[in-house]
């Protein structure tokens, strides 16, 4: 029998801990996470990317506090639960009420659709703990199960919520304000009772991307512990490094063998495409669930996160704060307090495309406090430029991978005229409408954004605004043999020669010469009334 006939079920799309465990499926066990959580504040928040592993964590949660205890044979809560019933004289796997909710099933289009999630909810829980008829608002509603579920019960209640932000993210489009401003009023009265709830409450763990804290949405849970940057639970969702070569040895082979590669050639990639999230200095780094067992599946590697949603509403948000792109590389820094900011602000994107997991910490300076963001990893790269690349050129890549190509063999081989001749085409049309005429510097940024991001699409090693000794260069980019040197200009403000003169006067090129590749400078100038580039010239200069 061969390798690939042995590779285990995973458990792709399966986020229930019962009936994986049930089904026998590949699981990595986090249950040791459950003792800290009990032992302290019984009030939690974590927020994670989608599909990193949430639901499943709450999931284990809820099975653990329902007794489920043939679930959890072999793992480390079983010897736990044993050892912790002993040591407080109680019976094993105490059961307790549970409420669990899932916001993960509507698309939240209308105030209906919100209102129905609640109101089924509601309404389970009300033929398991009775109904009062005079408890006609949701908020109400919830707050009398809970009392009546402790009465009936004898035992304190378990509250666990899953995605609660879903309704939020979805309409944080233009246009949807008002859908969002509701939504923010229904579930801020509707979380509110679980802090009149407390008497009566034993466990309440809520889940998200953001805390919305802007919003005030948990203004009335000043109790809740937010454990999104604790080190303790660093990886309590994601897989760590260590997990990984531990769990899955047999679908690493197997992913080796079909995609012709060497063993540690296959980890390697695994790590460059889908790990390095690290949400907070200090914590572990961990890949993403989601794409690893994918790609496992699939045995053969490809965008599978990316791929599940496309974010459009933060590419807005980063045209409209007229964000730098280029810095997304890794050019970022931020305190710990900036970080955990929830909030989606068109003034300030870059705490959401942390949280949301779009940006990740790359290091931290402990003198000045400071966190350098940027792509965690090529998976989230590449596919944050391919949705990008709509918004600042006129490519869209499912169209376009010929054109790409052709372009990127012309960038390889020096063939300087024939890949501007192109980069022309792509950016036929680019939009700058919302800068003023006035407004030289952002309308040059947008082309320098252009030109940065397709050149970072096809792989190569981008940089902006590179200091020499007299000034910095707009962008340069290295290939195998060659280092392009591009000075950009709108021609109301110069000429393709006068950029042309100024990387020459400035000696941009200088500190790139002893790298002992060919060095090609070129001056660009951009046509504004017609939105693309009007000529360009280019020089080409020998390494030392």
């Amino acid at each position: 029998m061969s390798d690939n006939q042995q590779i285990r079920e995973l458990p792709t799309g399966e986020q229930r801990f019962e009936v994986l465990r049930s089904r026998g499926l590949v699981y990595v066990d986090k249950t040791m996470y459950i003792p800290d959580l009990l032992r302290k504040s019984g009030f939690y928040f974590l927020s994670r990317p989608r599909r990193f592993g949430k639901s499943l964590f709450l999931s284990t949660l809820k099975a653990y506090f329902e007794g489920k205890k043939e679930s959890f044979e072999g793992l480390y809560l079983e010897k736990w639960e044993e050892a912790q019933a002993a040591q407080e004289g109680r019976g094993e796997w105490q059961q307790y009420p549970v409420l669990y909710m899932d916001f993960n099933s509507e698309k939240y289009t209308t105030i209906a659709d919100l209102e129905s999630v609640l109101h089924v909810h509601l309404t389970k829980w009300e033929g398991l703990y009775g109904k009062n008829e005079n408890e006609t608002t949701f908020s109400s509603r919830f707050q009398g199960i809970i009392q009546r579920a402790y009465e009936k019960t004898q035992t304190q209640v378990i509250v666990l919520v899953d995605e609660y932000d879903k309704p939020l993210l979805l309409t944080l489009e233009e246009g949807l304000e008002d859908l969002n401003n509701e939504y923010r009023r229904i579930l801020k009265g509707f979380f509110a009772v679980l802090k009149s709830g407390d008497p009566y409450l034993r466990f309440v763990f809520l889940t998200g991307v953001s805390r919305f804290s802007k919003i005030s949405l948990f203004s009335d849970l000043n109790h809740l512990n937010d454990i999104s940057l604790n080190r303790d639970y660093s990886s309590v969702c994601g897989i760590t490094e260590e997990e990984l070569k531990s769990n899955f040895q047999p679908e690493i082979k197997a992913l080796s063998e079909s995609e012709q590669l060497t063993y540690e050639e296959t980890l390697e990639k695994l790590k460059q495409t889908y790990d390095g999230y690290l949400f907070i200095d200090g914590g572990e780094h961990v890949y993403n669930p989601f794409s690893l067992l994918n790609v496992f599946s699939d045995r053969m590697f490809f965008d599978y996160w990316f791929q599940s949603g496309t974010p459009t509403f933060l590419v807005n948000y980063l045209k409209a704060a007229h964000f730098y792109l280029p810095d997304l590389q890794g050019d970022i820094e931020m305190d710990l307090s900036s970080l955990g900011d929830y909030r989606a602000d068109v003034s300030s994107p870059i705490p959401i495309l942390f949280q949301a997991g779009y940006l990740t910490i790359k290091s931290y300076d402990r003198e000045l406090d400071l966190y350098r963001l940027g792509y965690p990893n090529d998976e989230v790269k590449y596919g944050f430029i391919k949705n990008l690349l709509p918004a600042y050129t006129s490519l869209y890549l499912d169209d376009g991978r010929r054109v790409v190509a052709q372009f990127y063999k012309n960038v390889r081989d020096g063939k300087v005229d024939q890949f501007m001749s192109s980069l022309s085409d792509l950016l036929e049309n680019i939009p700058y409408s919302t800068e003023s005429k006035e407004d030289v510097t952002w309308r040059e940024q947008n082309y320098q954004i252009a030109v940065a991001l397709l050149f970072q699409f096809m792989g190569m090693y981008v940089q902006t605004e590179v200091h020499s000794a007299k000034g910095r260069a707009d962008c340069v980019v290295h290939t195998r043999d060659i280092i392009y040197i591009f000075e950009f200009k709108l021609w109301s403000a110069g000429t393709a020669e006068e950029a042309l003169a100024q990387i020459q006067a400035q000696e941009y090129y200088k500190p790139l010469r002893l790298q002992g590749k060919k060095l090609v400078l070129i001056g660009t100038s951009f046509d504004e009334e017609k939105r693309n580039i009007k000529e360009w010239k280019s020089l080409e200069i020998n390494a030392l």
